[in-house]
């Protein structure tokens, strides 16, 4: 008699089932077997399923455990990090267009990038506690209402390496680019979870889910060589008003392999930490994701915490991200002509909250003045208005005379009066994550010779 090891089934996940279910769950899984396939049951000779040989055999997307099969990327990109792949665009590539071309938006990986081996195979499980465990395949998900959401999204650690400066952080040394805007295309989660069971709405599902977790299929060394994952309230997760996609396209086009091909998780609003790619399963949950990324990183501290007595367990896991803004027509330290400088760059808030204003100082913050503001060519920007994009950051532009060397700095408010901190010393932290200080840049004035 032929036995078979559960792995990973996603509703079992190693334990037995009774004699009376196998029945139902190879049915569901014959597909995978011979035609003719017989099998026997009783009370005393159970048959253990192997997942394991069922789905990993053909899973239509596998992860690689070396870099030998990189995507290629722009080699405009400042790299910060070759294995795992992460990089940046330079500051200046953000201002020059509303929507971000994919070839500059920040690369953010954690591991060798997964191959998609059959897409026609690849299919992502939803399990745990909802009442019958779920596959869908990507012509499924296709078949779903399609939407187009507008979102930035942000590393949560953007400008660490000015944080840095102060004292020494943990962390990928990411300038003022770890953070692009795009269009993402694919189905709302919200209607995905409706499909299996759970109303929109819900903050709890019928058997108890108030989390949805989201798991890669990448491997990283945080996780132990396991994938990636990351979870959302399930209030968020049914709101169809929180914008909350597993899309399939970026500005029109295909995912490519560096943000998610062939499905990815987009939460709009919040950290990219959350948002998921290569995704492999759902799971809803009782609790929070236990993974690494949420349970040990990610979390904001003091400045009082350092390595020597940090307890993780004493914070939350970082959601929306504050208020933020950079300038991007100028470098950190620039030489000039006197007269009159143009000074470009974005501003954007987490949770949806709109950018009331841009102020910008040509003398190290004792006077300022405001910047204007746009998104959409052809639409004026109202920051609560609905013709605007409420995910999405905006461009602000400020035009002022420099007589002299002096320091030009921007901040932003958001339309519930959050404002950026003056400095980086009362936001610093360990693992240098939400630098939302006052951006600040050097002009130094070259004078002509006579």
């Amino acid at each position: 008699m032929i036995s078979y090891k559960i792995y990973n089934h996603p509703k079992i996940k190693g334990g037995l089932l009774p004699p009376q279910q196998w029945h139902s769950l190879l049915s569901f899984y014959s597909f995978h077997f011979p035609p003719h396939t017989h099998f026997s049951f009783n009370n005393t000779n159970l048959f253990i399923l192997s997942i394991f040989l069922i789905v990993r055999k053909m899973p239509g997307l596998t992860a690689p455990s070396d870099y030998a099969r990189e995507p290629p990327r722009h080699p405009a990109l400042l790299v910060n990090s070759k294995e795992p792949f992460n990089a940046e665009p330079h500051r200046s590539a953000l201002v020059s267009s509303y929507v971000t071309p994919v070839e500059f938006f920040y690369k953010r990986n954690h591991g060798p990038v997964p191959i998609v081996d059959d897409i026609h195979k690849y299919c992502v499980s939803i399990s745990d506690l909802v009442e019958n465990a779920t596959e869908l395949y990507m012509k499924d998900i296709l078949e779903l209402p399609k939407y187009a959401v507008t979102a930035t999204l942000q590393c949560a650690g953007n400008r660490r390496t000015a944080m840095s400066k102060t004292r020494k952080v943990k962390g990928v040394g990411w300038d003022i680019g770890a953070i692009g805007n795009a269009v993402w295309g694919g189905a709302k989660l919200a209607d995905v979870l409706e499909m299996i069971g759970i109303p929109k709405f819900s903050r709890i599902s019928p058997l108890g889910g108030k989390h949805v977790e989201f798991v890669s299929i990448d491997k990283c060394k945080e996780e132990n060589g396991g994938p990636y994952k990351a979870s959302i309230p399930l209030s968020q997760a049914t709101n169809p008003e929180a914008d909350v996609l597993l899309a399939y396209e970026m500005n029109g086009e295909t995912l490519n392999r560096d943000h998610g091909y062939p499905l990815r998780v987009v939460v709009p609003g919040v950290i990219g930490a959350r948002s998921v790619k290569w995704l492999d399963s759902i799971n809803i949950l009782a609790e929070e994701c236990q993974g690494f990324f949420v349970q040990k990183d990610y979390k904001m501290f003091p400045p009082s915490v350092d390595w020597d007595n940090i307890d993780w367990s004493t914070r939350r896991p970082q959601m929306d991200f504050p208020v933020q803004s950079a300038i991007c027509s100028l470098e950190e330290v620039n030489c000039i002509k006197p007269g009159k400088v143009t000074v470009k760059g974005y501003a954007v808030s987490g949770g949806g909250r709109g950018i009331e204003r841009v102020d910008v100082s040509t003398d190290g913050g004792q006077t300022w003045i405001e910047a204007s503001k746009s998104q959409k060519a052809g639409t004026p920007y109202v920051s609560d208005d609905e013709s605007c994009d409420k995910w999405a950051w905006i461009l602000f532009e400020a035009e002022a005379d420099i007589p002299e060397s002096s320091e030009i700095v921007a901040k932003a408010v958001d339309i519930t009066g959050n404002i950026q901190p003056e400095n980086v010393q009362v936001i610093w932290n360990l693992r240098g994550i939400l630098n939302t200080s006052w951006h600040r840049v050097l002009v130094q004035i070259a004078h002509s010779n006579p």
